[in-house]
């Protein structure tokens, strides 16, 4: 048995405009202090809001296990109230009509349906260690020539009605 009792993800998002380059950092940590890894990834076009869904679905797409709880920390309201709010749900049930981002909040059900996980918000720019470095990394990420893609954000543009499922 490990003595992990539960994993830690803290993670942020930015755009260098908006639309523009954007990017996204993650923190993943075990409570017990023995794993930390960071990620991140830059893209040359997309939004803020994008961003900051995009690192919470791919750090929940990198946990390995499942029986292991996890608090995942943001400082977007948009992230964190559609899913502490159940709006997410609606939403779905409402076939994401008139929903911004549709793909990424379809993939956050996807990703997380075996996951045992809480979000908590909590304030950017506040001197919280591990929201700045997420914050430093999405900047990095959307500052170096990012190479990827937003598929996602693309495909909006061309169906405005954001009818995607």
């Amino acid at each position: 048995m490990s003595d992990i009792n539960k994993i830690l993800i803290y993670t942020d998002g930015s755009a260098l405009g908006n639309p523009g380059p954007g990017g996204y950092g993650i923190i993943m940590k075990t409570t017990d202090g023995k794993l930390q890894k960071n990620f991140s990834k830059g893209f040359k076009r997309t939004t803020n809001n994008r961003m900051e869904l995009m690192a919470v679905i791919d750090a929940l797409k990198k946990i390995k296990d499942k029986n292991l709880p996890v608090e995942i920390y943001s400082d977007s309201k948009y992230v964190v109230d559609a899913i502490r709010q159940g709006l997410v749900h609606k939403w779905k049930a409402n076939r994401f009509a008139k929903t911004k981002n549709p793909d990424l909040w379809h993939a956050l059900l996807k990703v997380s349906e075996d996951v045992d996980y809480q979000i908590f918000w909590i304030k950017g720019h506040n001197n919280h260690t591990e929201n700045e470095i997420c914050d430093r990394l999405a900047v990095t990420a959307a500052k170096k020539e990012p190479v990827h893609e937003d598929t996602g954000y693309e495909q909006i543009l061309k169906n405005k009605d954001n009818k995607l499922f």
